[in-house]
């Protein structure tokens, strides 16, 4: 019960603002927590059209809303790497990579950065990539390494 866990250990979030993606106030959310990208049911809010949480802004409060297709995106950065064919990506490397649990693999290019991060960018647009969450690369059948998306 992870909303459970979140309210008995720490402070309760205020209630804030659910936004579309042009910044227009569409109602009252009940703490970001309560929330992730790529999610559909359990909004509470009225509309015409389904609409999915594309995007968390904690700092401020804020969720925002938008189509299916808004949630897509074929960047991330990745942080915290552990590699597990080599000690560190020296160039750019066509892989296969997992955004989450249950996801199939998707082609993508990964070019190494600074500060032991990469930039992933995706041959077709991805569903919800969400902070905070593993991504994981595969050479074929060999893991290659992976991280924590930012």
């Amino acid at each position: 019960d992870y909303i459970g866990f979140i309210e008995r250990t720490t402070k309760k979030m205020p209630n804030g603002k659910f936004v579309d993606v042009n910044g227009n106030v569409l109602g009252e959310h009940s703490g970001v927590y309560n929330y992730t990208v790529g999610q559909r049911k359990g909004l509470g809010i009225a509309s015409n059209k389904p609409l999915f949480v594309v995007d968390i802004d904690v700092k401020r409060n804020i969720i925002v809303l938008g189509d299916d297709e808004d949630t897509l995106g074929d960047t991330l950065i990745a942080s915290n790497l552990n590699w597990i064919m080599f000690e560190k990506l020296e160039k750019e490397m066509r892989v296969t990579a997992k955004i989450r649990y249950g996801a199939k693999e998707a082609g993508c290019t990964i070019f190494p950065m600074s500060d032991n991060k990469v930039k992933v960018v995706f041959d077709i647009p991805q569903r919800a990539i969400t902070p905070g969450q593993s991504v994981v690369f595969y050479d074929n059948d060999y893991v290659v390494g992976g991280g924590v998306i930012e």
